[in-house]
């Protein structure tokens, strides 16, 4: 990154995510104010470039979109070097994909640390639940809760609609001027405020997403009475509203406290 006296700031952004999540119609959409809606699948790395000028700044910001396929991450791996926003997209109408960015993550982490060349990593990560307009398998709350319980903002887009496209990249460079006037020190302010854990996630999510009241408390069906009641406790202590302050909590605990309930009934029968 360049200094405030040089005016001009020159920024690299990268896009991950499976294939088919709409990352070049995202770019598509914000660089060339249009969408393809029969877009090819992206073969190794596109690009797609924009110039704006913001608090004074004249921004050249160079965007980079990677194929989601695995044949081609060793064409996109190189592409992780000098860049400063990451932007982890899935499709909100395909489970899979919004499953899948734990892979992503892996990778993403993984490529960063062999580049960093030991320095500690500012780079900004947003993820985006794309195609909104379209009927939704991931609800809001749980991809927010998903990213901001690891640190990360998260945005909701639709290419074909141009909805929170705009608001997303719109944001995206205001924490990137940030960063680079803070001397490529990622400010605090712009970190969700979490007061809660990866397992509590993990726990309300299973209990809503499941329909068996076993695989709700992640246990067997050959499991005893006294498993069901250590699994009780545990999640208990995890989701108790006055203790949790994750969101769902207070419903998750009731679907805890019900599932208990219809376990241990079975083996009073």
């Amino acid at each position: 990154m360049t200094t405030k006296s040089d005016q001009l700031l020159r920024f690299k952004v990268i896009s991950l995510g499976n294939v088919n999540v709409g990352k070049s119609c995202l770019i598509k959409r914000y660089c060339e104010k249009r969408f393809v809606p029969k877009y090819m699948a992206t073969i190794g790395i596109d690009y797609g470039v924009t110039r704006i000028r913001i608090r004074n700044y004249d921004i050249r910001m160079n965007i980079f979109d990677f194929s989601g396929h695995p044949l081609f991450y060793e064409v996109r791996n190189e592409f992780y070097r000098d860049v400063q926003g990451i932007l982890l997209v899935f499709d909100v109408s395909n489970r899979r994909s919004f499953e899948s960015l734990e892979s992503w993550l892996t990778e993403m982490k993984k490529e960063l640390s062999l580049h960093s060349n030991g320095h500690k990593s500012s780079v900004i990560v947003f993820v985006i639940g794309n195609k909104n307009d379209l009927k939704r398998t991931v609800e809001e709350n749980e991809a927010k809760l998903w990213a901001n319980v690891r640190g990360y903002q998260y945005f909701e887009t639709s290419a074909a609609t141009g909805t929170g496209v705009q608001e997303m990249f719109d944001n995206l460079f205001s924490v990137l001027i940030d960063t680079n006037e803070n001397g490529g020190v990622l400010p605090d302010t712009t970190l969700p405020n979490v007061n809660f854990t990866i397992e509590q996630v993990e726990a309300i999510n299973r209990l809503r997403n499941n329909k068996d009241n076993f695989e709700r408390l992640g246990l067997k069906h050959s499991c005893t009475k006294e498993d069901v009641l250590a699994a009780y406790k545990r999640l208990a202590k995890l989701l108790h509203p006055d203790k949790s302050e994750a969101p769902g909590s207070e419903d998750a605990f009731k679907l805890l406290l019900n599932a208990k309930t219809e376990l241990l009934n079975r083996f009073d029968k």
